[in-house]
Parts: structure tokens; C-alpha cells; sequence
């Protein structure tokens, strides 16, 4: 398995904390993502977080979820305290990079929806720079309204320095922007994360994901493209829909790796380099 491929524990959406780590240790699966929504949904968080931790897994990033509604303040509290428990949770994993979406905003227009962000955002990002933590800012395509008002990698890198934070990039999200190599390019020291999967064109719902190379994006070109660019971060395989479900975890999960390690030795890609953490300079 390349040293750059990390695997959500999306990808195994239904299975429970203790099925990944079993999975993880027969396949040999050594890097990986935690999903906060996992570790809430055990009996006991804490314990399963000690397990992660005991199991010997390099935990390479951890995925928040519950956005901001940005027209609503009144959610604003919960919300702040739900990413205080990621930041403390990748603290335990020893793991400095925190993903979480945008938020979504219905009453605001996208630059009001920007303001909203940076106000309710802003205690969480300073205790994040305190605690040496790099939150990375994840958007989403378009029918995903819900979790975030940002549907663009372009976009994503623009507030993203406004806010002094990174941006997780999303392929199943970005890979049809106008000019997405000159963006890649101009923005890929603020790329902490690359989240792989593939699409069909003619799908019509969301999430439904497949195995890289089962359907329509042109993924080795983008990940090459990463790689001339000096992107130097990890691909994390991000695997969800009814595709996904019908194979099982275990095989979709173990195609989309052997998959992206051919792709990344093909490419001649390195081991990754730790990136200069933009919340370690405060």
C-alpha cells in the first residue's frame, strides 16, 4: 500500500469502529480518517477512540460533520462545541488535521454566507492555532447544499485564505471546474487533503460514489496534475452510495486501494511530506 493512501472510515459507513479496525489490521491498512459521526454513534466515543489510538493506525485526519447553518446564530454554540470535541479527539489521536464542510446558509447570499462564516468559525479556528491543529475547509458539489455553500475548489481556496485555514479537495466535486489545473496550481500550498473516488456522468443522486477507474473522471490526469503541481499531502479514499454498498465495503475499499497505489507508483509519486502548517505560525 503506498505510503500516500489513507482511508476514511466513510468509506465503511455502516460497519462499527471495532469492524474497521479489524479490517484495517487483515488487510493491512496502516493510514486512515476518522469520522467523528462514527465515534458518536458508539456505546462509549471515548473507548473507541482509545481503541483507534491502541490499534497502532496512523490517523491521518478527522472529518466533523454537523455544519454551521450560517443564517441561524442560535445553533452557533452547539456547533462551536461539537468541533471543540474533534479537535480534542484528533489531539488524543495525535493527528493535527481536522476536516469540516463550509456550513450551509439558505437566507444568505454567498458573500453574506462568507461574513457568517468567518464570525462563527473564528473562536474555533483560534483555539485550532493553539492547540496546533489545521482545520481544513471542505466543499462540496452543488446538490449538497446542505452540508456547505462552497461548491468549488476555486472558491474553497479563496475564503480559505481569507480565514487562514486549508482546504480539503474534494475530486468528485472539482473535477469539472474551468481551468482546474492553473487553480490546483495557483492554491496547492493550501491543499491539505485530496479525497478520491470516481462518478458515472448520467448519475442523478448524491452521494454515489464508485471505485477510482469504475466510472467517468479523469483521475489519474488531476492526481498527476497534483503531483507536477508539488502537492506533497495524502490521497484519502472516500467511498460511499449504493455502488458501494452492493460490492461490500471490504472489496470496494481493497480495488480503490490497489487502484490508486498502481496510479501513484505509475506517477513515480513519493512518500508524503508533512506540509508547513499554517496553525503552528501563531
Amino acid at each position: 500500500m503506498h505510503p500516500r493512501i489513507s482511508v476514511s472510515q466513510v468509506s465503511s459507513r455502516s460497519w462499527s469502529v471495532d469492524d474497521d479496525l479489524a479490517f484495517y489490521r487483515d488487510t493491512g491498512i496502516e493510514r486512515i480518517g476518522v469520522w467523528m459521526t462514527k465515534l458518536a454513534g458508539s456505546d462509549d466515543p471515548i473507548a473507541a477512540a482509545d481503541r483507534i489510538a491502541a490499534s497502532g493506525a496512523h490517523v491521518t485526519s478527522v472529518a466533523a460533520e454537523n455544519p454551521f447553518a450560517l443564517d441561524d446564530r442560535a445553533g452557533w454554540a452547539d456547533q462551536a462545541e461539537t468541533l471543540s470535541q474533534a479537535i480534542d479527539t484528533a489531539k488524543a489521536l495525535a493527528c493535527d488535521t481536522v476536516v469540516v464542510p463550509f456550513g450551509r446558509s439558505s437566507a444568505l447570499d454567498w458573500e453574506r454566507s462568507a461574513d457568517a462564516l468567518e464570525e462563527a468559525l473564528g473562536p474555533t479556528l483560534r483555539e485550532a492555532q493553539r492547540q496546533g491543529i489545521w482545520f481544513l475547509l471542505e466543499f462540496t458539489n452543488p446538490l449538497r447544499t446542505d452540508v456547505s455553500f462552497v461548491h468549488s475548489l476555486r472558491d474553497a481556496l479563496d475564503l480559505s485564505w481569507r480565514l487562514d485555514t486549508g482546504v480539503c479537495m474534494e475530486i468528485t466535486a472539482s473535477w469539472y471546474e474551468r481551468n482546474l489545473v492553473g487553480t490546483i496550481h495557483a492554491g496547492v500550498a493550501g491543499i491539505g487533503l485530496v479525497q478520491v473516488a470516481d462518478y458515472a456522468i448520467g448519475t442523478h443522486d448524491t452521494p454515489n460514489r464508485l471505485v477510482p477507474g469504475d466510472g467517468d473522471i479523469p483521475l489519474e490526469r488531476i492526481i498527476g496534475q497534483l503531483l507536477e503541481t508539488g502537492y506533497e499531502g495524502l490521497f484519502e479514499l472516500e467511498l460511499i452510495g449504493p455502488a458501494i454498498e452492493a460490492e461490500g465495503y471490504g472489496p470496494a475499499i481493497e480495488r480503490s486501494i490497489d487502484w490508486l497505489d498502481d496510479v501513484l507508483g505509475t506517477l513515480g509519486a513519493g512518500p508524503p511530506i508533512e506540509p508547513d502548517r499554517r496553525a503552528t505560525e501563531h
